[in-house]
């Protein structure tokens, strides 16, 4: 039982002392990120007083009939013809100084749908961005490049 308190001590050290050494810049960057299958990568930087993520390469970018898929499933009809490798996922998020960036939204466009956004590192190359709706959330990891 020893054992397992100081190795539980040790390791809640550990996480806190990374968290601890987050930069709100750290964000920044290009990553690998996967969402029903298809493969894409999402650019993160700076955008006012917080930070935005966008779509800048999807590996399915065009359709079997050779056009160009859109963002079809968005809500703003005048979004709705934007190029699904230039579609914003994330949005507004600031940094809080404890090592998360929230007070944003995620849009999910095989929905069509926005979600208020936490995200935080799992890892120094591993982001973790939840998307929740009250009580609903959902956790995709996106791997820095």
């Amino acid at each position: 039982m020893k054992k397992f308190l100081m190795m539980l001590v040790c390791g809640l050290m550990a996480v806190s002392s990374v968290s601890a050494q987050v930069k709100a810049d750290d964000i920044l960057g290009t990553y690998k990120a996967v969402q029903g299958g298809v493969n894409s990568k999402v650019e993160i930087r700076k955008n006012g007083d917080g930070y935005r993520a966008q779509v800048i390469w999807v590996d399915n970018l065009k359709k079997e009939d050779g056009t160009i898929r859109t963002d079809e499933k968005n809500p703003d009809k005048a979004k709705r013809s934007t190029p699904a490798n230039q579609i914003v996922l994330v949005d507004k998020v600031t940094f809080d100084g404890q090592g998360e960036w929230k007070n944003g939204q995620i849009y999910d466009p095989t929905r069509g749908k926005s979600f208020k956004v936490r995200i935080s590192f799992k890892d120094a190359k591993t982001l973790k961005v939840r998307g929740s709706w009250g009580p609903i959330s959902e956790t995709v990891y996106w791997t820095k490049l």
